[in-house]
């Protein structure tokens, strides 16, 4: 079973003249001698280096106190997640998933070996907790694949203890940089051995190599097509990035890939005129059920939570029967379920195959004619175009009686009212001001719709709870009462929605 470890440390070049004294450091009581360690890594990698290309890498390792797999996600600058698996001969299939949205369907091999003497010492504070782990490393690297001979240099690591504050590897970077100490220009003993050891007529150049779709760097945006491209190229990487995230259920992982995967289609759909809807709206279709497929269990959870909290705001002598309990077991239900099948989406060939159109999109944009033309004009016409459609919703919604009809015409209204708050998204770098205030007014009022879409799913269930309750002898009371809660909030969502949309209609100046 894999194990996750924040990992925080800052990497210096080193003349091999040793580490400096650390004694002096504020909070360091004594620096004690932990001795030398041999490591063994062997690096892996597609033969185009795509997790290289991402900054992550995945080794076996051999050594030290952790010998096993190691697969290191970046989190930020200096800050990566380490998951951990125990040693052996093949790459351990529950990090192979975890690179999944990188490797597609090509396969990982040795890249790189390197070997490192570890002479380690610990900073300890003086109650004897440790601060961090201060190593010189004397490295040597082999190249495996798709390079040449190997590489030798010296480095100094300091990593941060379990649970340590941060800044305390700034009281360290200042002792070391007046010791003559800098920063190494490498981000990891990877990046470094790839670069040296890369051949010589692509060493100025990406070490990545090519990957299936080979994309130009991406400049200022200057054509409207820039500026569509650019947010097209974010969310894709977006969708990408979360992918680890979401096989680990992290934290708001599910609904941030479900997000980006509705920016990219809302995008295809705003910006018909600039990108070639008979390529695009067949991968939108695809982003499509993709959406609904994440939004099975990111619905899941906001109705789970939506629930409990209605049952824990009632007063007791309201709860008639085993409510919490049945609610409790129905949300369990309902998130095994949807959780597996989640991960079986993810393995799927259909779901790699859209992963792969989008990086063609990318690489390769199906331009139309106004792609090229000036992006205020082009952009803007396209904001309009989704805001007329979100008014004539909401002026039908206002004119229906509260009811079925109602709440349908309202929960489209949210759905185009999120297709406009993209479109603004994307015109803001280009319009700027206009445009992030339309953003600001969509986003207001689509968590006014939604909940109130929120409350109509949330009664539905209760409905289905309160039968299934009542046919096994228990009184329906409770989940009356929270049904009659729900449409209380849907009520106080409809009579603010008239005001909150003249507002929006004042501040559409797109």
């Amino acid at each position: 079973m894999a194990e996750t470890k924040r990992e925080i440390e800052r990497k210096y070049e080193s003349d091999e003249s040793g580490l400096p004294d650390l004694t002096g450091v504020a909070g360091v009581a004594t620096v004690l001698d932990r001795g030398v360690t041999e490591l063994d890594a062997t690096y892996y990698d597609t033969s185009d280096l795509r997790l290289a290309a991402a900054s992550i890498t995945l080794r076996r390792r051999t050594g030290g106190s952790d010998a096993g797999w190691h697969l290191k996600l970046p989190v930020e600058a200096g800050i990566r997640d380490e998951i951990r698996s125990p040693l052996s001969d093949t790459v351990p299939d529950e990090l192979g998933r975890l690179v999944r949205s990188r490797v597609r369907e090509g396969q990982l091999v040795p890249v790189v070996r390197l070997r490192s003497s570890r002479d380690v010492r610990e900073l300890v504070d003086g109650k004897g907790r440790l601060l961090a782990e201060a190593s010189v490393d004397a490295v040597r690297a082999d190249r495996l694949f798709g390079g040449e001979g190997g590489a030798q240099w010296t480095e100094i690591e300091v990593e941060l203890a379990d649970g340590g504050d941060p800044a305390f590897l700034d009281k360290v970077d200042k002792r070391l940089r007046k010791a003559g100490v800098r920063p190494s220009t490498s981000s990891s003993k990877l990046a470094r051995a790839l670069t040296e050891t890369a051949p010589k007529k692509k060493r100025k150049g990406n070490t990545a190599g090519d990957g299936k779709a080979e994309e130009k760097p991406a400049g200022d945006p200057v054509t409207a097509g820039d500026h569509v491209l650019a947010y097209v190229r974010a969310q894709r990487d977006a969708i990408v990035a979360l992918d680890p995230a979401v096989r680990q259920e992290a934290e708001d992982s599910v609904h941030d890939m479900r997000v980006a995967t509705r920016r990219l289609r809302s995008t295809f759909r705003s910006f018909r005129k600039v990108l070639d809807p008979d390529v695009t709206d067949p991968i939108a279709a695809e982003l499509k059920w993709l959406a609904g497929e994440l939004g099975a269990g990111r619905d899941q959870e906001v109705l789970d939570e939506r629930l409990a909290a209605g049952l824990d705001d009632l007063p007791h002598t309201l709860v008639s029967g085993p409510v919490g309990a049945r609610v409790r077991a129905w949300a369990e239900a309902q998130h095994r379920g949807s959780r597996h099948r989640l991960l079986g989406v993810l393995d799927s060939p259909r779901y790699l195959t859209l992963l792969d159109a989008l990086d063609t999109v990318v690489a390769h944009p199906p331009l139309l004619k106004a792609a090229g033309g000036k992006p205020a004009k082009v952009l803007a016409k396209a904001v309009r175009k989704d805001f007329a459609k979100v008014s004539v919703l909401i002026g039908q919604a206002l004119e229906e009686p509260p009811g079925h009809t109602r709440d349908v015409t309202l929960h489209e209204a949210r759905k185009k009212t999120k297709r406009t708050r993209y479109a603004a998204e994307t015109a803001t770098p280009a319009i700027g001001g206009a445009a992030k205030a339309l953003a600001k007014s969509m986003k207001t009022l689509q968590s006014l719709l939604g909940d109130h879409q929120d409350s109509v799913m949330a009664r539905r269930t209760l409905r289905e709870l309160s039968a299934v309750a009542h046919a096994a002898g228990e009184s329906a009371f409770t989940y009356g009462v929270l049904y009659g809660r729900e449409e209380g909030r849907a009520e106080l969502a409809e009579e603010a929605l008239p005001d909150l949309w003249e507002k929006a209609c004042a501040r559409m100046e797109v």
